[in-house]
């Protein structure tokens, strides 16, 4: 898609993050004050997520979307001190995209930046998946799923794999913590911010469960996988972080099982990110192994992952 955010016929705003980027002909937003030598004091909280967010592979549709939603509630402050109609906008969202994503992180750079901006008083983040919300009898869910609300007042409550809420059919309990998360969305709707995540075919099924949701998420986002260069520059940095790296063969073995894993058929749910800290955190364990048994401890050889270190699933096809 040629433009990352788009407004939807329901009033939401659809955005898409790590996308390819656009032709040269585009228009670019223009910076931001932010973006001078000298930064006012005022827009000093959008410059320092900003340079948390560029910290992270694959997210520069992301401080886009960050710049589009802070310009949006400091106008509207500016129009509510002249006298004009400025009225407080929900900011619930919606992220769609696979497991690894950064889905979590950029929830938790958001109440950051909405509590700096006063727009949430605490800005912390509750996490929470569907044994959190939902009981085991008649009262028990609304109850369980009020009482992560209110631990998420001034802050975010972020809800992973959320369309399992909608699977159980009518006598499942999961339509009531939907019913209890809609009633609090509208009756505190300014004290809060729920993010429900999910895999993105999963939850356009799960907003059709309720025909009260669309409208109450106003920002929708989504994440697609990263590239394969992107996996590999999240590995970099991960092992950069810990003071190792790659050798040349064993930086060719991972990129060509990165593309195998993407491009199986087995691997419907490819966690990303995620999935290469798991390889590398193996394969940092497999090299402290070998390393002890050849009894080989100079300072190259206690910094390199070699190919036979590396901890791959050897069945991807």
């Amino acid at each position: 898609m040629d433009q990352p955010i788009r407004m939807k016929n329901n009033g939401q705003i659809s955005i898409v993050l790590n996308a390819q980027k656009r032709k040269a002909e585009t228009k670019e937003l223009p910076d931001l004050p932010m973006g001078t030598k000298t930064v006012p004091a005022e827009h000093a909280a959008l410059k320092d997520i900003e340079e948390e967010l560029g910290t992270l592979v694959g997210m520069e549709e992301m401080k886009r979307m960050i710049k589009e939603i802070y310009a949006w509630i400091y106008v509207n402050k500016k129009r509510e001190e002249m006298g004009l109609k400025a009225g407080r906008q929900a900011l619930h969202m919606m992220f769609k995209g696979n497991p690894g994503t950064g889905k979590t992180t950029v929830a938790r750079l958001i109440g950051k930046l909405f509590q700096r901006m006063n727009v949430l008083s605490k800005g912390h983040l509750i996490e929470a998946e569907r044994a959190d919300l939902v009981g085991e009898y008649i009262g028990h869910t609304a109850q369980k799923t009020r009482d992560l609300i209110k631990k998420a007042m001034g802050g975010i409550l972020f809800i992973d794999e959320a369309y399992s809420l909608g699977r159980g059919g009518e006598k499942d309990f999961g339509k009531e913590a939907i019913d209890t998360l809609v009633k609090h969305m509208e009756d505190k709707q300014h004290e809060f911010i729920l993010i429900l995540a999910g895999y993105s075919r999963e939850m356009e099924y799960f907003l059709s469960l309720n025909p009260g949701l669309h409208s109450r998420f106003p920002l929708v986002v989504d994440f697609p996988d990263y590239s394969i260069d992107q996996l590999m520059d999240i590995g970099k940095r991960m092992l950069d972080e810990k003071e190792y790296h790659l050798s040349h063969e064993a930086e060719r073995k991972l990129r060509e099982h990165l593309a195998a894993v993407k491009s199986s058929s087995g691997y419907t749910s490819f966690s990303n990110g995620r999935y290469v800290r798991n390889i590398i955190e193996k394969s940092i364990r497999a090299q402290a192994m070998r390393l002890l048994m050849q009894n080989q401890f100079d300072r190259h050889e206690l910094m390199t992952l070699r190919s036979n270190d590396l901890m791959l699933n050897e069945q991807v096809k």
